[in-house]
């Protein structure tokens, strides 16, 4: 078969059922192939709109997402989204292609250099440079996006090797390389959990890549000790855990910052020390020991020095861990906590109030409902005030922080989970960024709902010249964008616009029942900043809040 073919046979083969793509010239002899092929493709209207697909479908069920893309812009447009995946370690399998290697190196039209290109922002990048080593390339790239640490892998392949009649090589990973468990210091991580008088569970996105929600939640039920979670993390602990105590970091909940701050042991689990989590490093959880679990060794020590490290899966690390039940003074000083610094719905204003929409939404929602949020504002309000039953249900750009994000994950999680509500939270301004992919929830006829929060500004950037550039707003004024109900209605999609806090609930309940695409278009206060925040170079417990910045 041709290169062409082998590409396409080898996905089928390896049970690959979708794929989210841009046609060009030099990925031409690809699409060919998938003409009358049993993979469904799914044309999106930007090449990164394919690439955040991929990472909306593989986020949502933990399988490998796939996107092609033609050479040059097209390649390069996927960029975002691979240095996307990469940081926040999502399996991703980008196919582009490229010029004739008879041309590689003349710069030839649409010609650039995706090998070198990628490397910073993939797990591993190949350029197939002979016919004959096609198959083995890809099946290779397919088993390094999914397995160990996951990561976005790009396969590059010059027009003539698609071209080109190819002999298929069946390839298996070498099951006597696999990465062996680090699991030296087990014993003094028993010991340290038992000394313990104040500790603290801090969950990153490892527990949804492991896919070891279960074994976490048996590792808090036996502790009883509080949990933090980092973005990428929330769903991981349950709702109905007693001492789940949300979001860490620069918005996180007071609550889980000041039990950080006060923790005398942190059980990191899969998390990386992100600075958004951390604040000032120097003064984080400054009082307490650490031991940490990941099954990358890279991430053991890079911030933060561990007292004790289990470098494996952590379905194999966390049922190690001894379940000491926490002191019950510490517990009771966490339920105070908890009650003393809940949220608050109360607002008092006439305006549509973000946090008590997002709460609101949250609970009349079916508990298997995706969220797919883009960057800024509602971001954290998302994070903060709407609750998950797993990782999978909550997808967020969290290391790279992509606008634009939302829209595409949200097709892509739509498509990978067509029986679960999938709904996208945007802001005015991460909305534009992608804005074209409306076009593929019409075509693909896809039941995604939108929010849009619009305060017609951008919203995180001008919080942030209010609070630490005396207040001059440079360049986040976006009082002219569109009427965005009226630009979804030329796309068919309804949906409403609300400007007052008593028009919430019944929007709410129309867009929740309503049974194809839907716009919720949202008008709040201009003004409405998210609290509490870690300013710059602050510990945790030193947040601003509403009251006291």
């Amino acid at each position: 078969m041709t290169g062409a073919q082998m590409v396409i046979d080898i996905l089928v083969k390896q049970g690959i059922s979708d794929v989210f793509g841009y046609p060009g010239g030099a990925i031409m002899p690809i699409y060919d192939a998938l003409y009358g092929a049993p993979l469904k493709h799914y044309l999106t209207r930007h090449e990164q709109g394919a690439g955040f697909a991929a990472v909306g479908y593989a986020r949502s069920t933990g399988k490998l997402g796939v996107c092609f893309a033609t050479s040059g812009p097209g390649a390069t447009n996927l960029v975002t989204a691979l240095a996307d995946a990469m940081m926040d370690s999502v399996p991703l399998l980008a196919i582009t292609g490229q010029v004739p290697t008879a041309a590689i190196g003349s710069d030839a039209f649409q010609e650039v250099d995706v090998l070198g290109m990628s490397l910073s922002c993939t797990k591993h990048s190949f350029m197939v440079e002979r016919a004959e080593d096609l198959a083995e390339v890809l099946q290779q790239a397919m088993h390094l996006a999914v397995s160990g640490r996951p990561g976005p892998v790009l396969v590059d392949i010059p027009k003539d090797i698609q071209q080109a009649l190819v002999p298929f090589s069946p390839w298996s990973a070498d099951t006597q390389a696999q990465e062996a468990s680090i699991l030296n210091d087990l014993a003094l991580a028993n010991e340290l959990l038992k000394k313990a008088s104040k500790p603290v569970a801090y969950v990153g996105g490892g527990v949804h890549s492991a896919d070891a929600q279960p074994a976490l939640m048996a590792f808090l039920e036996q502790t009883q000790m509080p949990a933090v979670s980092t973005l990428k993390a929330l769903g991981s602990v349950l709702p109905e855990y007693e001492y789940d105590l949300g979001m860490l970091g620069m918005h996180g909940t007071k609550a889980a910052n000041l039990a950080v701050q006060e923790c005398d042991l942190l059980v990191c689990i899969g998390a990386r020390f992100d600075d958004r989590v951390t604040g000032n490093l120097a003064k984080f959880a400054a009082k307490a020991k650490v031991i940490h679990l990941d099954i990358d060794a890279a991430e053991i020590g890079k911030r933060k020095p561990a007292a004790a490290s289990l470098v494996a899966d952590l379905t194999v690390s966390l049922p190690l861990l001894q379940g000491v039940l926490a002191p019950a003074d510490w517990r009771a000083h966490i339920s105070h906590m908890q009650r003393e610094y809940a949220w608050r719905y109360d607002y008092p204003g006439e305006k549509v109030f973000a946090p008590y929409l997002l709460n609101k939404l949250s609970h009349d929602v079916p508990q298997d409902t995706v969220v797919c949020c883009d960057v800024g504002q509602h971001q954290m309000w998302v994070a903060q005030h709407m609750k998950f039953s797993h990782p999978s249900n909550h997808l967020s750009s969290g290391g790279a922080g992509t606008m634009g994000f939302g829209l595409p994950a949200a097709i892509g999680a739509k498509i990978a989970r067509p029986d679960n509500m999938v709904i996208t939270v945007s802001g005015d301004g991460s909305i534009m960024m992608n804005i074209q992919e409306l076009a593929t929830i019409r075509r693909n006829n896809l039941a995604v709902k939108i929010v849009i929060l619009d305060n017609q500004r951008l919203g995180m950037v001008r919080q942030w010249q209010e609070l630490f550039f005396s207040a001059r707003y440079s360049e986040t004024n976006l009082s002219d964008n569109p009427d965005f109900v009226q630009l979804a209605a030329v796309f068919g999609i309804p949906g409403q616009t609300i400007t007052h806090a008593s028009e919430v609930d019944d929007a709410i309940e129309k867009l929740v029942n309503s049974s194809g695409p839907y716009i919720l278009h949202a008008c709040i206060d201009d003004k409405e900043n998210v609290w509490p925040l870690v300013p710059p170079g602050a510990a945790n417990d030193e947040m601003l809040t509403e009251n006291t910045q």
